[in-house]
C-alpha cells in the first residue's frame, strides 16, 4: 500500500474527503519526522516505536572495484513493532472488525423557491437614422 492508497482507504472516515484524509496523513507523518529530528522517540500503543539511531563510522567495500572505503557516522530512523502488532501479524491475536466510516451528514433541503412570472417585453426594431434635408435656396 502506498501513500495514495492509504489516503483512499482513510477517505470514508473523513466523509469521503480525500483532501481531509491527505491532510491528516501529512500531519501524522510530519509529527513523527519532527520528533525524530529532535531525538525523541515516537511510541504508538499496539503499533510500534519510531526511534532515531546513531550509526558508527565503519569500513566498507566498493562492490565494483573492491576498494575499501571509510563510511561516515550517520543517523537513521528505526521502527520497532509493538507486541500487539507482532501478535496480529503472526496470527496469535485476531484482528477486530474494521472501524465503520463516519456517517455522512444529512443535508437539509432548502425550501422550494417560488418562480415569479416574468413579463415578456416585446422587442422593438432599432431606430432608423433620418438624414437631414438641405434647405432649398430661393
Amino acid at each position: 500500500m502506498n501513500k495514495a492508497q492509504f489516503i483512499a482507504a482513510l477517505a470514508p472516515h473523513f466523509n469521503g474527503s480525500k483532501k481531509e484524509a491527505a491532510h491528516a496523513v501529512d500531519i501524522v507523518f510530519d509529527t513523527i519526522v519532527r520528533n525524530l529530528h529532535k531525538g525523541e522517540d515516537v511510541m504508538i500503543n499496539d503499533f510500534g516505536k519510531f526511534k532515531k539511531v546513531d550509526r558508527k563510522a565503519r569500513m566498507g567495500r566498493n562492490p565494483f572495484t573492491g576498494e575499501t572505503i571509510k563510511i561516515k557516522a550517520s543517523k537513521k530512523a528505526r521502527f520497532l513493532p509493538a507486541k500487539g502488532l507482532k501478535d496480529v501479524i503472526s496470527g496469535a491475536r485476531k484482528l477486530g472488525p474494521a472501524p465503520k466510516p463516519a456517517p455522512k451528514p444529512v443535508a437539509k433541503k432548502a425550501p422550494a423557491k417560488k418562480k415569479v412570472a416574468k413579463k415578456k417585453v416585446a422587442k422593438k426594431a432599432p431606430a432608423k437614422k433620418k438624414v437631414a434635408k438641405k434647405a432649398k435656396k430661393k
